[in-house]
């Protein structure tokens, strides 16, 4: 009897398995513009999918948060929200979250609601709670370091939640190591260079951005993308013109996602 409940259960795994990797075949996708990426994607990431999203490196963890919103403001709907949840020790670390920054990547303010939780159960228990609403586009969660909670079960708990109410669930992963999940997408985002517009003007944040996983088809493919706020989508970053130095121009540096201003300052100099 005890072996045949073993067997059962390994069945019912294999199962599981066998569904998560066919599951999201004929599943709403949303683009994110950026033709090439969109066309790797076969047209986009799943929408009512798990997408994990990692920051190269400490000095990145901005630019993570940034793409976080960036594909939050992607799978948004209309007469929906976004919901971002972090726990209380993100919120030490990382600092407040900026209204002000969220307009410029072409967010509404009105249409995004932030939760703190105290701890990762309490993230986790809100996560769920938020998924089964579908009042939310999309939920960002976000987190530091690997909590030994939010294993390969809890992001089946999440996946299939997400699966039958359609909500985009969006783990932002700080301070992070890599470990088994469910995510359909799996991203390693570091800041870039941005191009410079007309004029020396600032220009569009900039992102470099490698496929780590991908459930169901190839990963391992990096691209470098632009977010451009007015169309609110990625793109490719556009070659800026050559022209000489006025001395009429007052030199704006040009904006680097999630680097420092001593370090943007350094960078800028590398500008011609």
């Amino acid at each position: 009897m005890y072996d045949s409940e073993q067997s059962i259960t390994g069945l019912r795994g294999r199962l599981t398995d066998f569904t998560y990797a066919h599951e999201g075949s004929c599943q709403e996708r949303f683009a994110s513009g950026h033709a090439s990426l969109d066309a790797y994607l076969d047209g986009g990431l799943l929408r009512g999918q798990l997408h994990e999203i990692f920051a190269a490196s400490a000095e990145d963890n901005g630019s993570a948060a940034g793409f976080a919103a960036m594909l939050a403001l992607r799978a948004m709907q209309p007469g929906k929200s976004i919901l971002w949840l972090r726990t209380l020790a993100a919120s030490r670390k990382g600092g407040r979250f900026n209204p002000a920054g969220f307009v410029e990547l072409g967010g509404d303010p009105l249409a995004l609601f932030m939760v703190v939780a105290p701890d990762e159960a309490a993230l986790l228990r809100s996560t769920v709670d938020a998924l089964r609403c579908d009042s939310f586009g999309a939920v960002v969660i976000e987190c530091c370091g690997s909590p030994a909670i939010l294993d390969l079960t809890a992001s089946r708990r999440l996946t299939l939640t997400a699966d039958r109410s359609g909500v985009t669930p969006l783990m932002l992963r700080l301070g992070a190591r890599e470990q088994p999940s469910t995510a359909s997408t799996r991203w390693k985002v570091r800041s870039a260079l941005s191009s410079p517009l007309e004029a020396n003007a600032p220009g569009h944040p900039t992102l470099d951005l490698t496929l780590l996983r991908r459930r169901s088809g190839p990963s391992g493919k990096s691209w470098r993308l632009e977010w451009s706020r007015d169309s609110q989508r990625f793109q490719k970053p556009h070659e800026p013109k050559l022209m000489q130095r006025s001395k009429t121009l007052s030199g704006a540096m040009v904006p680097f996602f999630g680097v420092g201003q001593a370090a943007a300052r350094e960078r800028s100099k590398l500008i011609v």
